[in-house]
């Protein structure tokens, strides 16, 4: 039996995009799905969730230490980086080139109306990524996101940082993959607010050969699996095409 109608997840495949238009996006669909289920009767508006890379970026979340951003906002800028103080939870992070980026925008009262549950079920997408490519995440408790280790390289690192923003259970915000990142540029914070331990990737922890777009499509296979959902993919010019008519949509409902 197919996945109901209201579990249809487009997936937009977006390539690089700077920060701020990443964030002003996620902000826009979520409008979108929150005026599609107020509406009356509810409209029944596809689950979006936007696959990118950033240009390097740290972002520190609004329960975040700013002390954990390590150097100056000049000297990230000389490091051709930006910093934004944003809405999601978790402390500072790093986003550049590398780095699968992904900002699931679902209504989880179609889903399940479980935050908890709902960080476990992205937490369970990116094991299951790093198992393709013979890497054992793990859990650990009290620490949202999915570590490696500890094994005989060390102690636990991080390989996927996590913070999500909810309203009326329409969600934004995701999570961050470490694929190819360059790990030199979380030397400039301290990582999630952690000073105890360090972070990885899957190009240091696989044997294999690995790249973002190769990742791009397990993560899209387990959250088809893991949300009992139908998955369209769009790419590049037809994804901002699905997102501007969707946006179009919302732009006509508040013109009536």
């Amino acid at each position: 039996m197919p996945p109901p109608e209201s579990h249809s997840i487009v997936v937009c495949h977006l390539g690089r995009v700077p920060y701020e238009r990443a964030r002003a996006l996620q902000e826009q669909v979520q409008e979108r799905l929150i005026a599609a289920k107020r509406a009356e009767p509810p409209e029944t508006v596809p689950h979006v969730l936007l696959l990118l890379e950033h240009p390097p970026v740290y972002t520190l979340g609004k329960s975040g230490d700013a002390e954990n951003l390590l150097v100056s906002e000049e000297r990230l800028e000389a490091l051709g980086a930006t910093f934004h103080r944003i809405g999601r939870g978790g402390d500072v992070t790093f986003h550049g080139p590398g780095q699968l980026v992904g900002y699931p925008l679902f209504d989880l009262d179609r889903f399940f109306t479980d935050l908890g549950r709902y960080l476990r079920t992205l937490e369970e997408i990116i094991l299951r990524t790093c198992a393709d490519y013979g890497v054992t995440g793990t859990r650990v408790d009290g620490r949202t996101g999915v570590w490696v280790g500890p094994d005989e390289r060390g102690l636990e690192r991080k390989i996927c940082a996590m913070g999500v923003r909810c309203s009326r259970w329409v969600t934004m915000h995701g999570f961050a993959l470490n694929v190819t990142t360059d790990l030199d540029y979380f030397d400039h914070i301290v990582p999630c607010g952690i000073d105890d331990r360090g972070v990885t990737s899957l190009a240091e922890e696989s044997d294999d050969p690995v790249t973002v777009d190769d990742v791009r499509r397990p993560v899209v296979r387990h959250f088809a699996d893991l949300f009992d959902a139908e998955v369209t993919e769009r790419h590049g010019t037809d994804a901002r095409a699905f997102l501007r008519e969707l946006m179009r949509e919302r732009v006509g409902e508040d013109e009536q």
